[in-house]
């Protein structure tokens, strides 16, 4: 079974709403202020050293590439985004660092293909960092449409126009019907006003109210649950949006599913004693990760016993079961990692960060 518990549509391939709003990524790349969850902590638990070869499978504005080339200055680096514009601050980091830099323009799905393509087969990488979820870059650029204090489109795709025939969130709010709505915020946004807020989107489109802004779904929500209060974890008011953009964002780009995928990836192409580190924002994400650590993963074999076994009388391999039931990883902390309060003081969007690290064992 896939994470996704809702269906997606193949309505939002073929009605797609006329878009307002200019969505182009432009060439010109400038450089953006990025401060790095844990880079201390990513750093102490990597341990790079002289020749390995590395993948930020999620490379954003650069800043752990930047901080790990910074502690380990001979380290080879394979820098992935799904996001064309975090590709071009690959390229030009890649210009500071000749042959230490790939920039690889893709999502975590697309990984494998783009390997192979440089020659890189499996057990043959050092390190593996995630930094999953939303950048500061894209909450930061209002035209992205991730951001609930800046109006732009409602858009919300990672990877810009590289699809452009991909539905935003304005087209999932525009076809999706309310049932499927109710789905999408309660797994994805864990919303407990999912069916409140669903039907009166639903109901809107009978005014033939369209979504187009962020700003106009972030009001439309303030007002259809005007007497909802809520305070985020460091007890500031919270807009009353917040969990359903979260979800609209998680389901626009498959983010569950593709972080189902990168944790399989992962360990079929770290060596034997790779190090793996990630760094979560949500439980969504967060579960994903302990799963697949524990060795308890989705999407794959349910047991490599062959079917025989299924007979209770017959006598099991010991080391055949020792196999399935251990997990291909080590934990190399008993706990999760948490960032320290100096962090949270000078970064707030690190509150809610998680750190999972672990070293590859088969």
């Amino acid at each position: 079974m896939r994470y996704s518990s809702v269906r997606l549509f193949s309505c939002l391939q073929r009605l797609l709403y006329r878009r307002e709003y200019s969505t182009q990524l432009y060439n010109d790349v400038k450089p953006v202020p990025h401060c790095p969850v844990m880079a201390s902590e990513t750093i102490c638990y990597l341990k790079p050293s002289d020749g390995d070869l590395f993948i930020d499978m999620t490379f954003g504005a650069g800043g752990h590439t930047k901080h790990l080339l910074e502690f380990c200055p001979s380290l080879k680096i394979i820098a992935l985004d799904r996001d064309p514009v975090a590709f071009g601050y690959a390229q030009k980091l890649a210009e500071q660092y000749p042959n230490q830099i790939t920039p690889l323009l893709g999502k975590f799905s697309e990984l494998p293909e783009l390997l192979s393509q440089l020659s890189i087969g499996q057990n043959s990488v050092d390190g593996i960092l995630f930094d999953f979820g939303c950048s500061s870059m894209q909450f930061d650029v209002a035209n992205r449409g991730f951001s609930l204090s800046k109006d732009g489109p409602l858009d919300m795709r990672m990877d810009g126009d590289r699809f452009p025939n991909s539905p935003t969130a304005s087209d999932v709010l525009a076809v999706s019907d309310e049932e499927d709505l109710i789905k999408i915020f309660k797994v994805y946004g864990e919303e407990k006003l999912a069916k409140k807020i669903a039907r009166a989107i639903v109901e809107a489109r009978y005014t033939f109210k369209t979504f187009r802004s962020t700003r106009e779904l972030a009001d439309f929500i303030s007002g259809v649950c005007d007497k909802e209060y809520r305070l985020d974890k460091m007890q500031r008011n919270a807009h009353i949006a917040t969990k359903v953009f979260q979800a609209l964002r998680i389901f626009v780009n498959n983010e569950l599913n593709e972080i189902n995928y990168a944790m399989i990836v992962a360990q079929k192409f770290l060596k034997v004693g790779g190090r793996l580190v990630t760094i979560c924002f949500h439980s969504l994400e967060d579960t994903i990760v302990k799963r697949h650590i524990a060795g308890h993963t989705v999407n794959n074999t349910v047991s490599k016993i062959p079917q025989k076994y299924i007979n209770y009388s017959k006598s099991h391999n010991l080391e055949a079961v020792e196999e399935v039931m251990s997990s291909p990883w080590s934990m190399m902390n008993r706990n999760v990692i948490t960032p320290t309060e100096d962090e949270i003081s000078v970064n707030p969007r690190s509150r809610s960060a998680k750190l999972r690290a672990a070293v590859k064992l088969r």
